[in-house]
């Protein structure tokens, strides 16, 4: 049986989710001194909930989640990590900006995601309408708490100005 365009999409999700996932946790790593207070490593740790729950509604909808979802959302992070960002063997004060950047990005992306299976809800009632509603919820405070941080860390590296905060 072919995928279905819904299945399709879910998919892809999966693949963007789980790359999040993968650099959340090495960014909660290589930061957890900058952030502090274990923010990072929940908010990793959130990500990969939030992973559990894309795939736990695909397959109440019947869309099967394949391996290469997964594949390619770990080799996808993995590849990000060859960015240009002025060093070749350490970890540049660029990588702070960028990653958090890319982590945001990855949140608006699955709240996107959410936003679309609440919609489907309404028509399709093995989806759980106020779970998805909580999932959406929880996708903007991970939003929010990111963009915290990434302000922070664009002014520390380039000015107060640059951060949007003065």
């Amino acid at each position: 049986m072919g995928r279905t365009l819904l299945g399709i999409y879910l998919n892809d999700h999966v693949a963007v989710v789980t790359a999040g996932v993968e650099l959340a946790r090495r960014f909660a790593r290589s930061e957890a001194g900058w952030a502090g207070n274990g923010k990072l490593d929940r908010l990793a740790e959130e990500m990969a909930e939030d992973l559990d729950a894309l795939t736990g509604m695909m397959r109440a909808i019947g869309e099967p989640a394949g391996p290469g979802g997964r594949w390619a959302g770990w080799l996808l992070e993995k590849a990000g990590r060859l960015k240009l960002n002025g060093r070749m063997l350490s970890r540049s004060p660029l990588s702070r900006v960028v990653e958090l950047e890319g982590l945001r990005l990855g949140v608006e992306g699955k709240v996107a995601a959410w936003r679309t299976l609440r919609a489907r809800a309404a028509v399709d009632a093995r989806l759980d309408a106020d779970r998805l509603d909580e999932l959406i919820a929880n996708g903007r405070s991970q939003a929010t708490r990111l963009e915290r941080l990434r302000a922070r860390a664009v002014g520390e590296l380039f000015g107060e100005e640059a951060a949007g905060t003065a």
